[in-house]
Parts: structure tokens; sequence; C-alpha cells
């Protein structure tokens, strides 16, 4: 792994903004079924301020993701949300590719 692709792991992204003070959360692709874009384990970490980097759905839901992401930041509750091709706001937010996938929604405290 070189550097650069070791700067992008959402991972270590998460630990560094959390050690520079930033209100953090961390989503993680628990379960998928069907033709998922993003296998389990995938995660997506989110700022204080709506920074993201890492993806949970190739793009398909971040936005929705990061949106949650912010109240759990508020309130420290983690939620887990689903989106499938069966629940109007998958299609709102754009899953659309036949599969369903679950993401754990979490803050990253101290």
């Amino acid at each position: 792994m070189t550097n650069d692709a070791k700067m992008l792991d959402p991972l270590e992204i998460a630990e560094a903004w959390h050690g520079q003070g930033r209100a953090v959360a961390l989503a993680t692709v628990i379960e998928t079924w069907g033709s998922a874009p993003r296998p389990v384990g995938s995660h997506l970490v989110i700022d204080g301020e709506g920074n993201f980097e890492g993806s949970v759905s190739g793009g398909c839901v971040e936005g929705a993701v990061v949106g949650e992401a912010a109240d759990v930041i508020a309130s420290g509750l983690p939620t887990v949300l689903e989106f499938g091709v069966a629940d109007e706001t998958a299609w709102r937010v754009g899953l659309s590719c036949g599969g369903r996938i679950r993401v754990y929604v979490e803050r990253i405290d101290g």
C-alpha cells in the first residue's frame, strides 16, 4: 500500500480528525442483500462540519448518511440506516442498483 492509498483509509482519517479535536462519526456497512454497491465493512467517516471521506454505497446514499451522522454526532446515539430499492427513501437518494444495505452510524468518542 502506498502512502497516498494509506492516507485515504477512512479509519485512519477518523482517527486523525478525532485527534484534531473534530467531532467525528463513522458509518459502516453492516449487512448487504442482492446487488449492493459496497461490501460489508465499507466505511464513511464524517465530521461535525459535514466533511466526509470513504464510501458506503459508491455515492448512492452518502448524502443521506452524512445528514444522519450530524444527528448522531449531536446526540451521541448510534443508529442503523437501511436503504433498498423497495424503500422510497432509497429511490430518492439514488440506491437503484437492486440491492439493499444496512449502515451503522456511531459517534467516535475518545
